[in-house]
C-alpha cells in the first residue's frame, strides 16, 4: 500500500497523535492517504473513533515493534 503523507507521533500522549493527524489531513486532497505512526495504547481506540467522527476512513493498520501504524483515506471526493 502506498501514501501521499506521513507523520509520526511516537513517543505523544492522546490526544496528541489524533490531533496531529486531524492538522495533516486537512493539508491533503479528499482520497489522499495518511501514513500514522503511534506509540500511545490509546490510539487503538482513538485513530478508529476519530476516522468514524470525522469522516475518513481507516483502511488499514499493522503492529511494527511497540508502534502501531495506520493508513486513513480522507474523506470527501475521491481523488481523481
Amino acid at each position: 500500500m502506498t501514501w501521499d503523507d506521513e507523520i509520526d507521533t511516537a513517543g505523544l500522549l492522546c490526544p496528541l497523535p489524533v490531533l496531529k493527524a486531524r492538522k495533516r489531513l486537512k493539508s491533503l486532497a479528499p482520497g489522499a492517504v495518511l501514513r500514522l505512526t503511534a506509540t500511545d495504547p490509546a490510539a487503538v481506540i482513538d485513530v478508529p473513533h476519530f476516522c468514524a467522527e470525522a469522516g475518513h476512513d481507516l483502511i488499514g493498520t499493522e503492529e511494527a515493534g511497540e508502534a502501531m501504524i495506520y493508513l486513513i483515506r480522507k474523506g470527501g471526493a475521491a481523488a481523481a
